[in-house]
This record gives structure tokens, sequence and C-alpha cells, in this order.
């Protein structure tokens, strides 16, 4: 095995957990985004954009989650 398909192994998703963690991981950005936004554009404008914020967050990490199961079906691991 070559050493960069070695080091290409490390950015593969493999389980749930590790969905979970790159999931808090985006949140926290996204959350100190969120904070910013409300602070540069104050009223109802800044809390649209941090709830923006924390949607794509819910949302890719659903995704994710969708793909870590669909791979293991895939390859017979249920």
């Amino acid at each position: 095995m070559s050493l960069l398909h070695r080091f290409l192994r490390l950015f593969i998703v493999k389980s749930r957990a590790e969905v979970f963690l790159i999931t808090f991981g985006l949140a926290l950005g996204a959350t100190q985004r969120g904070a910013t936004y409300v602070q540069t554009y104050p009223g109802w404008l800044g809390w649209i954009m941090f709830g923006c914020c924390c949607a794509a967050v819910f949302m890719a990490g659903a995704k994710m989650l969708q793909a870590v199961d669909l791979e293991r079906e895939r390859d017979g691991l249920s």
C-alpha cells in the first residue's frame, strides 16, 4: 500500500461515531459564525442567518449519517 493511499484513508469516515465528532466540530464553527452574524446584523436578520448556519450543520450531519449507513449496507456489514 502506497504512502499516499494510506494518507488518503485518514479522510474516509467509517463509523457513526466519527460522523458525530465531525458534526460536533461543524456545529461549534457554525454557532461561532452565527454569533458573529447576530452581532454584525442586529435584529431579526442576524437571528435568521444564525438559524441558517445551524440548519446547514443539521443537514450535513444527516447526510453523512445516511452515507455511512448506505456504505455499511452496501458492504453487507449490517
